[in-house]
C-alpha cells in the first residue's frame, strides 16, 4: 500500500511542477507544451502547433493594373426610376388604379392611387388590404399574389390594375 501512496504522490508532484513550468513559460511568452495522460496514467508531451506565418502582399510596381495607385473603376450608374400607371379599373365598390415604380429592372414600389372608398366598412377594409396588396407586388416581383379575405373585389381589381402596368413596363423595356 505504501508503494501506491508514492506513486500517487509522484504523478501529483509532475503535474504540480508541470503546471508551474507552464505558467512560467508563458509569462515569457512561449507556450509550454501541453501534457495529457495515456490510459497508463503516464503524462504524453504533446507539442503546440505553432501559428500561421503572415502572409504579405507582393509589392507589384507603380502603374501595374493592380496596384493602389491604380483608379477603381466607377460603380455602375443605377437607371433612373420609371413610374407606370395602370388601368382604372371598376369593382361592385369602387374603382381601382395601380402605379408601379421600376428601377434597374425590379420593381420598387407599388401603390393603389385609387380605391374603393365612401362608407365606413369599405374605409375599413381597403385601410388594411391596400398596405398588404402593395408590400406583396414588391416582394413578388408579379401579378401573381394573393387577394387579401374581406377584400375579394379590390383584390382582383388591383391584380387587374396591377397588370396592366406591368403591361406598360415590359413595353417600355423596363421588366
Amino acid at each position: 500500500m505504501r508503494r501506491g501512496v508514492v506513486r500517487t504522490m509522484s504523478v501529483v508532484t509532475l503535474a504540480v511542477v508541470g503546471l508551474g513550468l507552464r505558467a512560467g513559460s508563458q509569462s515569457a511568452g512561449t507556450p509550454a507544451p501541453s501534457s495529457t495522460s495515456t490510459p497508463a496514467g503516464r503524462p504524453r508531451h504533446v507539442r503546440p502547433r505553432p501559428s500561421p506565418a503572415p502572409t504579405v502582399a507582393p509589392r507589384l510596381p507603380a502603374g501595374s493594373p493592380t496596384s493602389s495607385t491604380s483608379k477603381k473603376p466607377a460603380p455602375s450608374a443605377t437607371t433612373a426610376a420609371a413610374g407606370f400607371q395602370g388601368d382604372l379599373v371598376d369593382t361592385q365598390y369602387g374603382p381601382v388604379r395601380v402605379r408601379i415604380t421600376v428601377q434597374d429592372g425590379r420593381i420598387k414600389r407599388a401603390q393603389a392611387i385609387e380605391h374603393p372608398q365612401g362608407d365606413g366598412t369599405t374605409d375599413g377594409i381597403n385601410a388594411y388590404a391596400v398596405p398588404v396588396l402593395d408590400r406583396e407586388v414588391v416582394t413578388a416581383q408579379s401579378a401573381h399574389i394573393d387577394a387579401v379575405s374581406g377584400a375579394t373585389f379590390t383584390s382582383q381589381g388591383y391584380r387587374q390594375s396591377l397588370q396592366s402596368a406591368l403591361d406598360a413596363a415590359h413595353q417600355a423595356g423596363a421588366l
